[in-house]
């Protein structure tokens, strides 16, 4: 019996090794602490969304024989404020001003901080210069200073806080995304591609974005929580959300003549805005720790 051995051997299949974002995925649900915030922030989220469904009362309607109820109170879980409206209430709808503007000033900075800051990184030389030495002017004043300075300026409104918050956290940006970026241009691959005569825009499309864009938006992952914080405290002076609009700073503000009658009812605002901003803190350096991949 002859054995063919020409006989055609069908190739064993080759394993394909995950792709680097999968692997930062798998790392980031195997961080408990981090998934474990944005568990969190998903139900700040949500609750924040249906805010109008999920309340139990009006949190406009105020009753001076119902003001500062404690905790627990028939009909108000959370107790009342200093003008007898429903805590729970408005913590709930506060949440939507309070996120919204924890988050809307940090990703306008992300998008013009990081634009100045690649073309600053990879152009080098003049426009280098002179796009780092203006950011340079405003990194050198403390946030929070820069942050009531204009706010002070432009006057009180949810805008201007915008917009004094994203011209806070635009020089913290830049300078993340030129320094990212000035190591990137020096890459043998963006030599390559130079050499092969691509154009400075599609290197920086094809190549450049691809490798900054992630540590960029982890380290504005990070702001969110300062933004917050910043955000309730311009509330807290009266330069950002006007009264009777329900935002935790504003609502800290209003509480705080209650904090030897009702220590515990005016703690809840400051307590939403501790929770919401240790959870950023915690997600942010979950994925940070989840890019950290050594090969």
């Amino acid at each position: 019996m002859q054995i063919a051995l020409n006989k055609a051997v069908a190739p064993l299949p080759v394993a394909r090794s995950p792709g680097y974002w999968a692997t930062v995925g798998r790392r980031l649900l195997r961080n408990k602490l981090a998934m474990a915030a944005a568990l969190i922030l998903i139900a700040l989220v949500v609750m924040a969304i249906f805010a109008p469904a999920l309340m139990p009362a009006d949190p406009y309607a105020s009753s001076i024989l119902k003001r500062l109820k404690p905790i627990g109170t028939a009909g108000y879980p959370l107790g009342t404020d200093e003008l007898g409206r429903d805590l729970l209430s408005r913590l709930m709808l506060g949440g939507r001003l309070s996120l919204f503007m924890g988050i809307t000033p940090v990703l306008l900075a992300f998008v013009i901080g990081s634009a100045l800051g690649i073309v600053a990184g990879y152009a080098g030389g003049w426009t280098n210069t002179i796009i780092m030495r203006l950011t340079d002017i405003l990194y050198a004043f403390p946030s929070v200073l820069l942050a009531i300075a204009l706010s002070g300026t432009l006057g009180a409104g949810v805008g201007n806080a915008l917009l004094s918050l994203t011209i806070v956290f635009v020089p913290q940006i830049v300078r993340v995304a030129e320094s990212v970026t000035t190591q990137v241009r020096n890459r043998e691959f963006v030599d390559a591609a130079r050499a092969s005569g691509a154009s400075s825009l599609t290197i920086v499309r094809a190549h450049v974005l691809n490798n900054v864009l992630g540590p960029i938006f982890v380290y504005a992952t990070s702001l969110i929580s300062v933004s917050m914080i910043l955000a309730s405290g311009l509330s807290f002076l009266g330069l950002g959300v006007k009264p009777p609009e329900p935002e935790w700073g504003l609502m800290l503000n209003t509480l705080r003549t209650a904090i030897y009658t009702q220590p515990w009812v005016a703690a809840l605002p400051g307590a939403m805005i501790f929770l919401t901003s240790i959870s950023f803190n915690l997600l942010a350096d979950g994925i940070r720790s989840a890019m950290e991949i050594k090969e």
